[in-house]
């Protein structure tokens, strides 16, 4: 049982601050504290519901006169750990964009989801490097890299960024960009939550309204053939084609489709930058691979594009981790579905995304996102429910041992973006970044936040700290 303490100065603080700020026990606290992810509970001793920088930097300069940590969240997809004690920064009133059609920008708020962005694109026929789901926040996806839809032709989000407005722990505001500040830049994009609490950031849009994309599912006994083609059809596609592949067995239970209830399947998800037909010639292979269960491949709207995936809409408990991968063959993708596929005791959701093309090569303007040289992205995730500890204990070992499957294939970690509350002595090991890259990441945190205050997260500490990241 946690034990809050009131810091030092609370009614300073919620006199200074615009935005609500909450006690543990007062109505409202649960409500902000709370987020998609509702496996990890933040549990500040004050949390602060920020309209704008101002509270932010109200926020900050309070935490650090009190040696408070510090957890920042917008919509909570992404939560790496939970905030027992300290502060958490809540952003979801900080939600606005500006499109700019001239400069092809757009400049958005710390709360604002990618839906926002994608919306007010749209009639200037610009399209934002989103991911799959419009219901994240725009800001702390790009920070951690930003693996989307488009990126194998453009690259990560993070290597489209051109502003970002960024309060350190001494409770400044600083404008950043690649000339004023290269190496605070630098680390901020792809350093994640780390440096500082971003306010605001301008990020560049794509001329892009129009896309070729969709699913396809294939039913259990094409499993192995859907993998092979898969495999051997994503050496063959240009980089206008980004795709990965889902495996999954549906649950058995009241709401999902008879013909899904319980089976295991595999889907194919694709989005092609280009015309129809040249999209209906690039997946043939993969049609030819047997019957579909499903099959909404066509030209969509970008504004739809949140229907290739269909990531779940509603707030859930679940723990995940990932693992870049050099290369893979079907052996050890047979090897992960007999550890994580329909025989698992839990469900186990695993996901491969195809990187190379745009996201293999250098950015313009360089940033602390790793391990370029992966050709896949691995993906583990199992909903878990937290009032069984069980559960929780089952998918840490499940998932450790599929990514301990493919160790021989490692390119490095996953992504900040992907690890989602993972446990275990296979996370700890495998560390977020390369060597050179942790390095500068460890030098710009002892220059912008030496005590640490940044730490609720996939924490980088200060040279001579400890932490794990």
């Amino acid at each position: 049982m946690t034990t809050h303490s009131i810091p030092t100065g609370f009614d300073t603080l919620a006199a200074r601050v615009h935005g609500p700020v909450f006690r543990p026990g007062q109505d409202g606290y649960d409500a902000e504290c709370a987020g998609f992810q509702t496996g990890l509970r933040h549990r500040p001793d004050v949390v602060v519901g920020a309209t704008g920088a101002a509270d932010v930097r109200a926020a900050v300069e309070f935490a650090a006169t009190n040696e408070l940590p510090i957890a920042v969240q917008a919509t909570g997809h992404g939560v790496a750990e939970a905030a027992c004690g300290g502060m958490l920064i809540s952003t979801r009133r900080m939600a606005g964009v500006r499109i700019d059609p001239a400069t092809r920008t757009a400049w958005i708020d710390a709360g604002t989801r990618w839906a926002e962005v994608i919306d007010a694109a749209a009639p200037h026929g610009l399209a934002p490097l989103s991911g799959s789901s419009p219901d994240v926040g725009a800001v702390g996806y790009t920070l951690g890299g930003g693996l989307g839809l488009l990126s194998r032709r453009f690259g990560y989000a993070a290597d489209h960024v051109r502003t970002i407005d960024v309060v350190t722990t001494d409770g400044v505001l600083h404008r950043v960009t690649a000339e004023s500040d290269p190496e605070l830049f630098w680390a901020l994009r792809g350093g994640h939550g780390n440096l500082g609490v971003v306010t605001a950031m301008e990020v560049d849009l794509m001329p892009v309204d129009r896309i070729y994309g969709g699913r396809l599912m294939f039913d259990t006994e094409l499993v192995d053939e859907a993998l092979r083609v898969y495999l051997e059809w994503t050496a063959t596609v240009p980089d206008e084609l980004t795709s990965s592949v889902s495996l999954m067995r549906y649950p058995d239970f009241d709401g999902v489709p008879e013909p899904f209830r319980g089976r295991y399947f595999v889907q194919v998800r694709v989005a092609h930058l280009g015309e129809p037909a040249e999209g209906e010639r690039l997946v043939a292979p993969l049609r030819d691979v047997g019957p579909r269960l499903l099959d909404t491949l066509g030209e969509l709207p970008f504004t739809a594009s949140a229907s290739i995936c269909a990531d779940p809409a509603e707030p859930h408990a679940y723990r995940g981790d990932s693992l870049l991968l050099r290369d893979l063959d079907l052996d050890a993708l047979r090897s992960v579905i007999a550890i994580g596929g329909p025989d698992a005791p839990i469900m186990c959701v695993v996901q491969l995304n195809h990187l190379g093309g745009a996201l293999a090569r250098p950015p313009a303007v360089p940033n602390a996102v790793s391990h370029r040289d992966a050709r896949f992205l691995l993906r583990v995730l199992s909903p878990v429910e937290p009032s069984e500890p069980s559960e929780v204990d089952i998918a840490a070992g499940l998932h450790g041992r599929v990514l301990d499957a493919l160790e021989p294939w490692s390119a490095g970690a996953g992504s900040v973006n992907f690890r989602f509350a993972a446990t275990g002595p296979a996370d700890r090991a495998r560390p977020l970044h390369d060597a050179a890259t942790r390095r500068g990441l460890v030098a710009a945190k002892a220059a912008h936040d030496p005590g640490n205050l940044l730490r609720v997260n996939n924490n980088i500490p200060p040279e001579g700290s400890a932490g794990r990241g």
